[in-house]
């Protein structure tokens, strides 16, 4: 019973960072009708610049919040206006095309132009272990839970108890009704990419001290966000929480109990699970959407 609670917890912090990706798919969706297969690679994106400002001898922290700035600059509006916005006129189809092409170019770029290397990472957190009712805890499991959950709430909390928020979901709703209510179209979706994009460097900072900073660790990473999303309903918030959960959780069990082997495959066989049963997702609800 101990090493099943121990694996539920190590599963739900590796969840709660696949949630913070997932969030990036459901808000990018819900607001402009995009779907970013490129998102795997805008977390390994600022790993990387988080890396190369550390070198340079930025604290941790410090190094973040200027990768989170350059983020919004490049992966939130250069992302939206040079790709999503001339494609989104044409379909889904050519945004779901160039963002694979992309994620590829980056991949291949990062390889090539930095280093093919894995490379460790500086970790927010000491390597303390805390012992609770017999089960061991890391402060790095503890501290990735806390921060990524406190991530996915507080934008949840944003988009649901702000003037901003609420213009956000009224134009994720319907945009001709919220243009006629007076509400900036363009720049409410702005904002969903330039959060998206501070969300991906949240979750570079969490997860990159177990991955490693690598040219494709954005690949597996991003696979498994947006089965979390598909999982919980991409068209609710709340969604990418659960599946990311789900998903994490299920891969910790998963490799403990039939094989690591088959740890990597268990978020396409809950994704195929819950497609065939309830294709909406589990909080997912059908909607007709006008964009």
């Amino acid at each position: 019973m101990t090493d099943l609670l121990q694996l539920v917890f190590s599963g739900m912090a590796t969840g709660s960072i696949y949630a913070l990706a997932a969030l990036g798919f459901t808000l990018l969706w819900q607001a402009s009708g995009t779907v970013n297969f490129a998102q795997g690679e805008f977390v390994m994106l600022p790993a990387f610049a988080m890396l190369v400002f550390a070198k340079l001898g930025l604290p941790l922290l410090a190094a973040f919040a200027v990768t989170c700035v350059l983020a919004v600059v490049v992966l939130g509006w250069g992302f939206k206006r040079g790709i999503a916005d001339p494609l989104l006129k044409f379909g889904l189809m050519p945004i779901v095309v160039a963002t694979i092409g992309l994620a590829i170019a980056i991949r291949n770029g990062m390889r090539a132009g930095y280093s093919a290397e894995a490379h460790p990472f500086p970790s927010l957190f000491a390597d303390r272990l805390f012992q609770f009712a017999g089960v061991t805890v890391s402060l790095a499991d503890v501290g990735t839970l806390v921060l990524a959950l406190a991530l996915v709430l507080g934008t949840q909390a944003f988009l649901a108890r702000t003037i901003t928020g609420r213009a956000m979901q009224a134009v994720a709703q319907n945009t001709e009704s919220a243009t006629v209510l007076g509400i900036d179209v363009p720049r409410m979706v702005f904002y969903t990419f330039a959060i998206n994009a501070v969300l991906a460097c949240a979750a570079a900072l969490l997860v990159t001290p177990t991955y490693l900073a690598k040219f494709d660790m954005g690949e597996s990473l991003g696979t498994k966000a947006f089965f979390a999303a598909i999982i919980g309903g991409f068209n609710n918030s709340r969604g990418a929480l659960l599946g990311g959960l789900i998903v994490g959780v299920c891969e910790n069990l998963a490799a403990a109990y039939i094989s690591p082997a088959y740890k990597d495959a268990v978020a396409l066989v809950i994704f195929m699970a819950v497609i065939l049963f309830k294709p909406q997702g589990l909080l997912g609800k059908k909607v007709e959407r006008k964009v």
